[in-house]
Parts: C-alpha cells; sequence; structure tokens
C-alpha cells in the first residue's frame, strides 16, 4: 500500500502547531464578512430579520470552523490543502457579497458560495488520499456525504424561494451542525474516530483565539465606519468611547483565566475540546456580531428614545458572548464562572431602558461589563464539576 504521498498531506504530530501566513489571510477574509453581518443585523427592524441575519451567521462560522478543523488535521504548507483555504476564501466573499439581498434575487449565489468550498474540499482530499491509497480519505468521504446532504437543502431553498426558503436553510444548518457533532456516521464507513480529534489541539486552540481576537476588532471597526461620515457631538464621541472600552472588556473576559483550550490531561480531554470549540465558539461570535451591531446603532442614533431591538442587540450582544465563554470554561475545564451569571440578572433591565437614550443603555452596559472583568481578579475557589 503506497502512503508516502499522502502521509506528507496529513499534519504530523511533531509538526509545528503554529498557524501559517495563508491561514492568517483566511481569518480576515472571514472577519470581513463578520463585520458585513453585524452592519446587516444593524439594518434590519424585524426580529425575523434578525433571525435570517443569524441564519446566515451560522453558515459564515461553520465554513470557518469547518476548514480550520481541516487544516488542523492536514498540512496547511502542502498545495491541495491551500487550494482548498483560497476557494474556501472565495466563497467566504461570495456569501459577504450575497448577503443584503441574500432573501430574495441573491438566495443561489449564496447557497452556492457555501456548499461550493465544502464540496471541493471533500473531492479535493479524496481524489488525492484515494490515489495513494490513505486511510484518511475515510475521514474526507464522511464529510463529503453529509455535506452533500446539507447541500440539497441550501440549493433548493434558494431555488424554491418565499418562506420555503428559510425553511430549507434551517434544515441545512442543522443538518451541518448536528452532523458533525455526531461525528458525522456515514452508510458503509462509521463514524469519525475520537482519537482523530485527539491531534493538535494546540493548533485548534491558536486558531480559535487569532479569530476571536480579530472579530472583536469589528467592534470598533464599525462605529468607526460610522462616525467617519457623521457629525462629531459630545453624545456620539460618548457612544465611540463606550464602544471602544467595550471591545477591551470583552478581550479581557475571553483571555483571562483559559481563554483558549486548556493544556489538557489525557487524549480524551484534548478530543472533547477540539468536538466542543466550535459550538462554543459560534455562540460567542454571535454575541460579538450582536454587540458590535449595537455599538452601530448607538453611533448612528446616540440620543432619544431605545427601542426593543436595540435594547436587546446592546445587552444582548454581551450577555450572549458571556454565556459561550461560560459554557465554554464548563465543558472543557469544569469550572462555572458564577460571577458572570450574574450578568443574566441584569437582563430584564431591558424594560425600563426603552425609555433611556441609547448612550446611556451602552453605558450601563459597560459598566456592568467593568464590574464583572473587576470580579474575574478576586481570588476564589473554581466550582468544578466532577469528572467521569
Amino acid at each position: 500500500m503506497t502512503t508516502a504521498g499522502a502521509a506528507e498531506l496529513v499534519r504530523r504530530p511533531e509538526g509545528s502547531t503554529r498557524a501559517t501566513l495563508l491561514e492568517l489571510l483566511f481569518d480576515v477574509v472571514f472577519v470581513a464578512a463578520l463585520a458585513l453581518t453585524s452592519m446587516l443585523l444593524a439594518r434590519r427592524d424585524t426580529w425575523t430579520g434578525a433571525g435570517q441575519v443569524l441564519l446566515m451567521l451560522a453558515a459564515i462560522w461553520w465554513t470557518w470552523s469547518i476548514t480550520t478543523t481541516t487544516t488542523d488535521f492536514y498540512d496547511p504548507d502542502r498545495r491541495p490543502i491551500q487550494a482548498i483555504l483560497m476557494v474556501t476564501m472565495l466563497g467566504a466573499v461570495g456569501m459577504a457579497a450575497a448577503l443584503p439581498l441574500a432573501s430574495n434575487e441573491h438566495a443561489l449565489v449564496f447557497a452556492v458560495a457555501y456548499v461550493t468550498p465544502h464540496l471541493v474540499r471533500g473531492i479535493v482530499l479524496i481524489s488525492v488520499l484515494h490515489r495513494h491509497r490513505h486511510r484518511a480519505q475515510e475521514r474526507a468521504a464522511r464529510f463529503l456525504f453529509w455535506f452533500l446532504v446539507s447541500g440539497v437543502f441550501w440549493i433548493t431553498g434558494a431555488l424554491l424561494g418565499g418562506s420555503l426558503h428559510w425553511a430549507f436553510w434551517i434544515i441545512a444548518v442543522v443538518v451541518d451542525y448536528v452532523s458533525s457533532a455526531a461525528r458525522y456516521p456515514t452508510p458503509w464507513l462509521g463514524r469519525v474516530p475520537v482519537e482523530q480529534y485527539e491531534k493538535t489541539a494546540e493548533h485548534l486552540a491558536e486558531r480559535y483565539q487569532q479569530f476571536l481576537i480579530l472579530a472583536l476588532g469589528d467592534i470598533i471597526l464599525v462605529p468607526t465606519l460610522e462616525i467617519s461620515t457623521a457629525d462629531f457631538t459630545r453624545a456620539r464621541l460618548g457612544a465611540f468611547l463606550t464602544a471602544f472600552v467595550t471591545m477591551l472588556l470583552l478581550w479581557q473576559m475571553y483571555v483571562f483565566r483559559a481563554g483558549a483550550f486548556r493544556r489538557p490531561t489525557s487524549a480524551r480531554e484534548l478530543g472533547v475540546a477540539a468536538r466542543l470549540g466550535p459550538y462554543t465558539h459560534v455562540v460567542m461570535v454571535t454575541g460579538v456580531v450582536a454587540t458590535a451591531a449595537g455599538v452601530d446603532l448607538v453611533i448612528a442614533h446616540p440620543t432619544g428614545e431605545t427601542s426593543p431591538r436595540w435594547v436587546a442587540l446592546i445587552f444582548g450582544g454581551p450577555a450572549v458572548f458571556l454565556i459561550g465563554r461560560g459554557l465554554f470554561t464548563y465543558l472543557i475545564a469544569g469550572r462555572l464562572p458564577l460571577h458572570r451569571v450574574g450578568w443574566l440578572v441584569l437582563l430584564p433591565l431591558g424594560f425600563w431602558a426603552v425609555t433611556w437614550p441609547p448612550v446611556l443603555v451602552s453605558t450601563v452596559a459597560v459598566l456592568v461589563l467593568a464590574a464583572i472583568a473587576a470580579a474575574d481578579a478576586l481570588p476564589r475557589e473554581p466550582t468544578a464539576r466532577p469528572r467521569r
């Protein structure tokens, strides 16, 4: 059995875990897509419209996450993997460009831009690995099978239009996320072996850290674009300052005490971290996008009354981020940051905040985040769950 050529494609355990320059460029493209997503979310004036934007955000995140899993298992310095990254970047650009009109005439563009990179990735990997008769082709085949299944729903939904459009896309997202959680059970091939998730958690840790830090930059990028075309009033400058402080506080909460994968004590824990990372981080990314959308609205209209939808973005964005960060800590490290859960108690303030000016609502949100960051610095015994 000839495996030498394909063996070079699979990442070696002793190889470097540092991200390549192409991977960093890959991150920048996707962060730009996130910035467009937050701007679109800020301009949707209905809850249904906001839900549609979040559904497309789930697709954008999943494309980044699955491709990052690919570069974790395979060597990103190899030409076939670099080609996959380039095709995926093009897909991300297509999804971002189609976002504003993905509800109607650009729906097919968005669906094709999402489905194509996943299919190309599977075809390229299977072709290379099959030529060298490498067992890793079974892994690629499992991924390809389930993206073919979800791809049917993505393309069909785009072609049908109307209410069926979003119904089919919801099914497609569920298929993508659930099949991955189940380790891609495929006829005649079974599931992806657990040990394949236990290869290079350090690389995944670095990739998630890099992407989250870049994504947090959108919180200040979006309001900077907004304030650059508006009058520099005191209320608007105050809103800009709160946006900047919000970004720093969320960064502090992400990196403070095991912001990335902690160094595991067993192969099983390493595999758990690799499998759960995409799900906990999609919650954090959603919180970042919602926060950026909220500060965009505050910069544009710092005075006047705050609508319930604006309150949901200004308060809810950081709250969702904290929920995702807390889930990550609990599921990976077995610790529950109870002092951060106190933020959720303050959510009912939204019922009264509709009478406040937006800049005041954002200031209150910053004060709460500052209190949580200060509480992080206090010494405490972690609340840990028993491990089985």
